[in-house]
């Protein structure tokens, strides 16, 4: 038994809210007490990744021009991005914490993306 089990589809669902959260939980929390950029950071990302939902290849998508597969990687490097941003852009307190905490859930949902291809056979 394999524990990668976000599948495509359950990937989907999560795009719009996470993106939401992205643009708006900066603000509600106050993000930005020790570099603005963590604020603005969290912002642009969330509106990219919108914008990456709308035109990925998966059931919520609009235009469906980008494959699955490389919205994987991008989220992926969203992860990392998120995890070392602390360290590159000297964030600290709940700054930091939102962006470790936020990078590590991309993490784990990335490293759980069950690949297409057991999809397939399952």
């Amino acid at each position: 038994m394999s524990l990668r089990f976000v599948t495509k589809s359950i990937h989907a669902y999560l795009d719009y809210p996470v993106a939401f959260a992205l643009i708006g939980l900066p603000f509600i929390f106050g993000l930005g007490a020790s570099n603005p950029l963590a604020l603005w950071l969290s912002v642009g990302t969330g509106t990219a990744a919108l914008i990456l939902t709308l035109l990925t290849d998966h059931q919520f998508g609009v235009l469906r021009v980008l494959p699955y597969s490389l919205h994987l990687a991008v989220d992926g490097a969203v992860g990392v991005l998120f995890l070392l941003a602390p360290f590159l852009f000297g964030f600290t307190g709940l700054d930091a914490a939102y962006y470790f905490a936020n990078g590590l859930a991309v993490a784990i949902v990335v490293s759980l993306h069950k690949p297409e291809t057991e999809m397939a056979a399952a």
